[in-house]
């Protein structure tokens, strides 16, 4: 839509009223303002949802893979094979053995269920999610047969243990004596302490060698379940599928839907009810532009007879309240754009001030799995929203710009 230049002109002398048209000012302003906060607001809320979700996924992920093999029984006692074999398989990128068993851990007293982890030491090493999350002591000191552990922030918090203090970890699984079987209760250091962000995994994951793990567990040379990673986890059904027959009845392969399918699942309800929500709000704020155009039409009847009569078209009195209205429309998604962005960067200290003033815990990690307010701008879906905007606020200038066009100039003036 290209504009002339009288139309251009007019169009601009419209969009900044003169006295007498201060409350048509007002409400074009509310207009734009309404714009900004519902674009401000979507972009805000799906970012981050979507922060949520990818936080959630790499941490889950990162820990424990695509996909796992797990033995029945808790025990995959050939697992060299089928690591082998998952290794060869086309489209896996990774697969490492593991052993993962809910325990009891006590420091002084104080007793917390916890989830031992064994782990190869190069891959303790190597992980990306572990290695780069450390917050006290140091991975290198975990080696077979040092009685080192790595545990959850979280989990430290609860005990009261620090580096270089030992917890004692608790098997059920003990000696069997005539009078029962008698716990088995091992001694660990404390060589690190780490911080991965998703509140499950700190306050429960007690990390150590896979040899440290068997002798601990007594499971002799087998593991409990090799992880698996892939090219493309969206495809992992179709990538190990050939994997299925060569795993047998050893075990069951579970990807990391089948895992989290209730979480992400729900995020995905979530993330759909919440744009659907929002959107509500910019509707309403084109309704804003809607009214504020029609009180203007309404305010320049004669004005626009008078322009009818010098010769303009209906067309382009069509074209000059349209352009009024999107570029009220347009200003108010900038301006919500650049709001969304500086919320969004400031997220943090926005949550923590909220909390302070109020003295509300608005984000626990017991609750919201992750320890801060993610955040992940997808471009495509802020193109989606300034897109959306942009095409409600045209649909509401159509009928105020028919409107002004249908100006009869005779009816108007003929008392003039």
């Amino acid at each position: 839509m290209i504009l002339s230049r009288y139309e251009r002109m007019i169009a601009r002398r419209y969009l900044l009223p003169g006295k007498g048209e201060a409350f048509i000012a007002l409400v074009a302003s509310i207009s734009l303002v309404a714009v900004a906060l519902g674009v401000a607001a979507l972009v805000i809320v799906m970012s981050v949802m979507n922060g949520f979700r990818a936080e959630l996924f790499d941490k889950v992920v990162g820990l424990n893979g695509h996909a796992v093999i797990q033995g029945y029984g808790g025990r995959l006692d050939n697992w060299r094979e089928i690591l082998a074999q998952a290794q060869k398989t086309p489209g896996v990128t990774e697969a490492l053995p593991l052993i993962e068993q809910p325990l009891m851990a006590s420091y002084q007293g104080r007793v917390e269920g916890v989830l031992a982890r064994g782990m190869r030491v190069a891959d303790i090493r190597e992980n990306a999610t572990l290695k780069t999350k450390i917050i006290d002591g140091s991975l290198k000191e975990l080696v077979p047969g040092s009685g080192n552990v790595a545990i959850g922030a979280r989990l430290a918090d609860m005990l009261g243990a620090r580096v270089g203090n030992s917890i004692s970890l608790i098997s059920p699984d003990g000696q069997t004596t005539p009078f029962g079987t008698v716990p088995r209760i091992v001694s660990y250091r404390v060589a690190a302490i780490f911080e991965v962000g998703v509140y499950d995994y700190d306050k429960a994951f007690v990390v150590m060698p896979i040899e440290d793990a068997q002798t601990l567990l007594m499971l002799g040379d087998a593991v409990g379940m090799v992880t698996v990673q892939t090219s493309n986890p969206d495809r992992v059904d179709d990538i190990l599928r050939p994997l299925v027959p060569r795993v047998g009845t050893q075990g069951m392969i579970t990807d990391w839907r089948q895992m989290n399918a209730s979480l992400f699942d729900a995020l995905q309800v979530e993330r759909v009810a919440m744009f659907v929500v929002l959107s509500i709000i910019v509707l309403v704020a084109v309704f804003n532009i809607l009214s504020s155009l029609i009180m203007l039409v309404r305010a320049k009847t004669r004005d626009i007879a008078i322009l009818r009569t010098m010769g303009a078209t209906r067309a382009g009195l069509i074209k000059i309240f349209v352009a009024i209205g999107t570029t009220i429309g347009a200003l108010g998604i900038v301006t919500g754009l650049i709001l969304g962005a500086i919320f969004l960067f400031y997220r943090q200290a926005v949550v923590n001030f909220v909390q302070f003033v109020t003295g509300q815990n608005l984000w626990d990690p017991s609750i919201r799995f992750l320890t801060e307010l993610p955040s992940r701008t997808d471009p495509v879906e802020v193109a989606t929203i300034v897109l959306m905007a942009l095409g409600l606020s045209f649909l509401a200038t159509l009928y105020p710009a028919f409107k002004a066009a249908s100006t009869d100039p005779v009816q108007v003036l003929r008392y003039e």
